[in-house]
């Protein structure tokens, strides 16, 4: 039995196709490479529900229904504001999207139209819950949405208090777009095996959430940018990336479980990246990054994943280190949602067998004084 279930196929989807070997990721059919440039994350989002592009109505009626949206109850903010300013906001975001359960009629109704309706909640709600934590524990207000904003602008705005320049914008949202959804992840099985009992919508979303938190999974951005920050300078990369190579320690941010190539997510992170330290006039983390990828890629044929280039990417807009992994569920809220209108559409509990490896079975019981 392959370790992590590597390379076993766990299902069917028709939602998201990855070719590891060539570097190829798609969305319904529609390669990452033609939506990155082209695409924005609201028709994103209503490719992964629907199956197909929107036509022109259809995403303006979706880029209304999701800004109309994207108010949360007051009672959940309320209940954030007692949360610990320590806490981390993937923990946060975890109880407050379990939380926004209790003030929707429809969350037990697992009709494929009221759940249609809760993934396209679920997906304007998740960035107002991030940043309202990230403001609550600053010690400053939450910023009610705007909807006159477009999904990634609005988040932006609800972080800072104030909207995104053009470039910034187009950053955030093609990030969105990369991280939409990646196929059987940890997060989105997850999500699935929770649904496939049958349970909730916000129950499956909050699986993912917490599969999401682990530095194996969405946290590895959050370590990249801790690695630059400790090396401090482009002067010291070939030495500290050298002495964790010769010590064994793990460069975060290179290989991957799927792709034997370039993560083709990277390539527009990568050009990201660079774009916006210009943009802050200090391209010191991109240059630092440059180097470390060229020495991964001499010694050890490793490529650099989603999770490399995003670090700095986000970090060069003013994102808070801890609030790399809930962008990610922000944007990975579509991809969820639609592997669960999916999973409810062909349900079969998700149960499968483990290969045995303890003592023989036949033991016999032994009074514990005569043990």
């Amino acid at each position: 039995m392959p370790a992590g279930l590597e390379d076993v196929i766990a299902g069917q989807s028709q939602i998201c196709f990855i070719d590891g070997e060539k570097g190829i990721l798609s969305y319904r059919g529609y390669d990452i490479h033609e939506l990155a440039p082209n695409s924005t994350f609201e028709e994103t989002a209503f490719l992964l529900w629907s199956g197909r592009l929107p036509t022109a109505r259809e995403l303006d009626e979706t880029t209304r229904e999701m800004a109309a949206n994207r108010a949360i109850a007051a009672d959940v903010v309320a209940m954030m504001r007692h949360f610990p300013k320590t806490a981390a906001p993937m923990a946060g975001l975890r109880t407050g999207v379990s939380a926004l359960a209790m003030f929707d009629p429809e969350a037990e109704d697992l009709s494929p139209e009221a759940n249609r309706r809760k993934a396209l909640r679920l997906t304007a709600e998740a960035p107002t819950v991030v940043a309202a934590l990230a403001r609550l524990r600053n010690g400053e207000l939450p910023i009610p949405p705007r909807t006159d904003l477009g999904h990634a602008a609005n988040f932006y705005y609800m972080l800072f208090g104030k909207a995104p320049s053009e470039t910034v914008e187009r950053l955030l949202d093609v990030a969105l777009i990369l991280h939409a959804d990646h196929e059987y992840n940890a997060s989105t099985f997850a999500a699935r095996v929770t649904a496939a009992t049958l349970s909730d919508m916000y129950s499956s979303v909050t699986s993912a959430i917490g599969a999401l938190k682990g530095p194996l999974h969405g946290g590895a951005n959050a370590n990249v940018m801790r690695m630059l920050l400790k090396i401090g300078d482009s002067s010291k990369v070939q030495t500290v990336i050298r002495e964790m190579l010769a010590s064994k320690q793990k460069v975060p941010g290179f290989g991957h479980r799927v792709y034997r190539t370039e993560d083709p997510r990277a390539t527009h992170l990568r050009r990201m990246s660079q774009e916006a330290g210009m943009r802050e006039g200090n391209t010191k983390w991109f240059d630092m990054s440059v180097e470390i990828e060229k020495i991964m890629h001499a010694e050890k044929r490793l490529n650099a994943n989603v999770d490399f280039y995003s670090a700095s990417a986000y970090y060069s807009i003013g994102l808070p280190i801890d609030m790399f992994t809930p962008l990610f569920a922000v944007s990975r809220m579509a991809g969820w949602t639609a592997h669960l209108l999916e999973q409810y559409r062909d349900n079969r509990l998700i149960r499968p067998r483990a290969e045995y490896t303890g003592q023989p079975p036949g033991l016999r019981w032994v009074p514990v004084d005569q043990r």
